[in-house]
């Protein structure tokens, strides 16, 4: 089983994905973790970010898939907030031939906001604080998933 995390930043991804690993044995990969490790001194701006995530992406692509294939099931905490991003999971699940869920955490801005003070408070010296106005200027690149897209979408209200 493949888990797919939808949802704007700071609306309970990561902390959803590790009930999921839990529920599920499952492995979960970060892509905030990975990032930071890999490539957190040389992302310092969006665009950075579109780059090194673009590149995470294709080199844990074939991983995941040969985890799925040894039936293990996996949490992508990455974000799948636009039906661009979407179609990278589903080229995993079908390519693996697995099941899948696609966890969308339904919260409104001002709750992400909220979430997003709360959880800037506790960030690591060095760790880079994510703005309301970033927040608002990366929102605006969100997209609902919609049934059309095919995803069996469980809906998470906050």
């Amino acid at each position: 089983m493949l888990h797919i995390l939808c949802g704007k930043m700071a609306s309970g991804k990561t902390t959803l994905s590790k009930k999921l690993r839990d529920e599920h044995d499952a492995i979960l990969i970060s892509e905030d973790i990975w990032l930071a490790k890999l490539y957190g001194e040389e992302i310092s701006s969006f665009e950075d970010y579109i780059k090194y995530t673009k590149r995470l992406r294709e080199t844990l692509f074939e991983h995941v898939i040969e985890l799925l294939d040894k039936e293990i099931d996996v949490v992508l905490d990455f974000s799948a907030n636009t039906v661009r991003q979407r179609a990278w999971f589903r080229k995993i699940f079908e390519m693996a031939g697995v099941e899948h869920t696609l966890h969308y955490i339904v919260a409104s801005d001002a709750l992400c906001k909220k979430q997003l003070k709360q959880r800037s408070k506790g960030l690591p010296k060095g760790s880079k604080f994510i703005t309301e106005e970033e927040f608002d200027m990366i929102t605006q690149y969100f997209e609902e998933p919609l049934d059309v897209e095919g995803f069996n979408i469980n809906r998470v209200e906050k």
